[in-house]
């Protein structure tokens, strides 16, 4: 009886398709969403670096040309009222702002430098939005797919158990691929979690970086308009 047993379990395929297709419903079901979480994850993080990576070479053209020492109208007549790059909307917002606050004697209408600085924290805020959308859905896999993956394991060892029960065979030939089949789904949710947990925090980190730029940016323009203001 065990020679027959041993020699079933070395017939068996022990290949990933296989292990996927003789599990359960329910186990199938949590490796799919594994899958389908990990690819769309992988699809954010490729994203994430083409976006940053041209966050950075607009912002580093930018800075040049800004502090060129052209006049900051002509640039703004360049780049024009409703530019492409993040640095480059931080300035034309306030730019845009700047011209708002005088009137046509060329007088400066009271309070336009808190109007200045708060039409670039907006431009800020839409930059800081485009450079995180996705970055909830990395950390939000990389905490909870190990623990999808693990109930679709304890599913998966549940329902081994069952089929050991009515067939009351325990030889370890006869447990063992229902155990592996189990333990594909622990497998797939390490697989995607470990990935999203490291570029989440290389991504946030880099993020970051970008948006302290930016925000050292408007720093700096907003105390050249200042002294405009106070000339």
């Amino acid at each position: 009886m065990e020679t027959e047993t041993l020699a079933m379990a070395q017939e068996m395929d022990f290949s990933l398709l296989a292990l996927f297709l003789r599990a359960s419903f329910v186990v199938q079901l949590v490796m799919i969403m594994l899958i389908v979480a990990s690819f769309w994850s992988w699809a954010i993080i490729i994203q994430k670096f083409i976006s940053y990576r041209q966050a950075r070479h607009e912002a580093s053209i930018f800075d040049r040309a800004f502090w060129s020492g052209e006049p900051l109208d002509e640039l703004f007549e360049k780049i024009g009222s409703q530019p492409d790059g993040a640095s480059e909307k931080i300035f034309a917002s306030g730019m845009v702002e700047w011209r708002r606050s005088h009137r046509e004697g060329g007088e400066l209408i009271a309070g336009a430098q808190a109007r200045i600085d708060r039409s670039m924290d907006v431009a800020i805020v839409k930059a800081t939005e485009n450079l995180t959308r996705g970055l909830p859905f990395l950390a939000t896999v990389g905490s909870t797919a190990p623990f999808v993956g693990l109930f679709g394991t304890v599913w998966g060892i549940k329902v081994a158990f069952e089929q050991i029960a009515i067939s009351q065979n325990t030889s370890l030939a006869v447990v063992a691929p229902g155990i592996a089949e189990a333990l594909l789904a622990t497998a797939l949710g390490l697989l995607a979690a470990i990935p999203a947990v490291i570029f989440y925090n290389k991504l946030s980190t880099d993020s970051d970086r970008i948006i302290s730029g930016y925000e050292a940016f408007a720093d700096e323009f907003a105390t050249i308009l200042s002294r405009q203001l106070d000339g």
